[in-house]
């Protein structure tokens, strides 16, 4: 699991001591306090899709699917845990390993790709759904 995280430096002085406290204390409040845990299964198994992490692999149906490293790392981050509602920019920040201001069309770009390869109908999708003004979600396709 890679985490995206922020820098910032604060110079002072020696008698700023109660400003640096304050700078720490400010940080402090930003880290987040939940993150993706990867799973422990080497597989991740739904009807009809298979996700063979240790191999990189993805069969649909049991037949090999060819995925980009994005679609890849998209399909992982959201598979890894079901019914969870992920933003664009939560995805393209795990998926893409930075920040961005305008994600919202490659993220859409990467999911539509992905629903065409792994997805039964990709216009009705079973695996990855959208969630109406917040991003999508993983389903486990029953």
């Amino acid at each position: 699991m890679r985490v995206v995280g922020k820098i910032a430096m604060l110079i002072f002085n020696d008698t700023e001591e109660k400003a640096v406290e304050k700078a720490i204390a400010a940080l402090a409040g930003m880290i987040p306090l939940e993150a993706i845990q990867p799973p422990h299964s080497p597989a991740l198994t739904f009807p009809g899709l298979e996700i063979r992490l240790h191999q990189r692999r993805v069969l649909k149906n049991g037949i090999d699917v060819s995925l980009t490293r994005l679609e890849y790392g998209a399909l992982c981050y959201l598979a890894a845990s079901p019914g969870r509602v992920f933003t664009k920019a939560q995805i393209f920040e795990a998926v893409w390993s930075m920040e961005s201001e305008s994600c919202q069309s490659n993220v859409a770009n990467v999911i539509c790709n992905l629903r065409k390869k792994i997805e039964p109908d990709s216009r009705r999708p079973t695996y990855i759904k959208t969630v109406l003004g917040i991003g999508y979600k993983f389903a486990s396709g029953e």
